[in-house]
């Protein structure tokens, strides 16, 4: 059974969200994000992404907060590393944001998770009810852009290395790529490829060129880059190189390669977040990108 949410305010309800609630979940957090930001960052086909994922359970991950038909808060509980939450801007201050937290407690403490936390931007009104509730900062993150007009100069790479797009027979080894490169500093489960296939290959909105590898002179995928579009923005989902190839100038390679296609195809924009465990901040700097917006991922100990 899911876990309820206790403590909310009178007159509102709550159900396990389904998946035709993609939209409001949508609408809640862009204007929340518009608030805190100034801007969106979220888009529709991310959440649609992450639901249809084979291993994801709508039902017992995320709970919905209501004003009649209206959703006005929403949690999402996947994962110890990332939960999530909102509250619509119009319903702050009535402790519904409190309750959500102590509802993602609820759901790791049953699971038997040692900590839970999420990411929130940096001073925002959730950072600071967090830290107030006692969440301590476990890394920081940045969203940064390639300006519009900002030039793209190519980069060098080894004699017989090749940027190009997927070919759907390489989708495997571009997933292992991935997993490889991210769990050597990411602390979860490795993703299954049919996760990695819902939320890339299947995402609404994808489109081929979107996936580029870097492969060696055996044609053996070595490194890839991973965009999502919308609108005039191209935002860099992944990038990561086997970790036998790296410091050739692969990554810094594959990251222009992908702002250059990008701009090919109508986008002005390109960004992509990095955090403080990756150590690659500087990367992106040295090709020209700043960073627009701070987050901090706060957890708090279930032990």
């Amino acid at each position: 059974m899911p876990i309820e949410i206790t403590g909310l305010p009178a007159g509102l309800s709550q159900r396990p969200l389904v998946e035709s609630d993609a939209t409001s979940v949508y609408e809640l957090i862009a204007a929340q994000e518009r608030l805190d930001l100034g801007t969106v960052e979220i888009e529709e086909a991310d959440i649609v992404g992450d639901w249809q994922q084979p291993s994801f359970d709508i039902a017992e991950n995320d709970v919905g907060v209501f004003d009649g038909d209206r959703l006005v808060a929403y949690a999402e509980a996947a994962s110890n590393i990332r939960a999530d939450s909102a509250v619509h801007p119009d319903y702050r201050g009535r402790g519904i944001g409190t309750a959500l937290a102590r509802w993602t407690q609820e759901v790791g403490r049953n699971r038997g998770w040692k900590d839970v936390g999420m990411p929130v931007p940096e001073g925002s009104v959730g950072d600071r009810l967090m830290q107030a509730l006692g969440y301590h900062v476990r890394w920081t993150s940045w969203v940064l852009q390639m300006p519009p007009g900002t030039e793209i100069v190519p980069q060098p790479i080894p004699d017989g290395f090749t940027v190009r797009t997927a070919d759907p027979e390489e989708y495997h080894a571009v997933n292992d790529v991935v997993e490889d490169a991210f769990l050597e500093w990411s602390v979860r489960d490795r993703r299954s490829f049919e996760d990695w296939e819902a939320a890339t290959i299947r995402r609404p909105g994808f489109e081929p060129w979107h996936l580029r590898v870097m492969v060696d002179p055996d044609s053996t995928v070595v490194g890839v880059s991973s965009l999502s579009v919308g609108g005039e923005c191209a935002y860099v989902n992944q990038l990561a190189v086997r970790r036998d190839q790296r410091h050739r100038g692969l990554a810094r390679a594959l990251l222009v390669d992908s702002f250059k296609i990008a701009r090919e195809h109508g986008s002005t924009v390109s960004e992509l977040s990095t955090d403080s465990r990756t150590g690659a901040l500087s990367l992106y700097e040295k090709v020209g990108m700043v960073p627009t917006s701070t987050w901090v991922n706060r957890g708090i100990d279930l032990t």
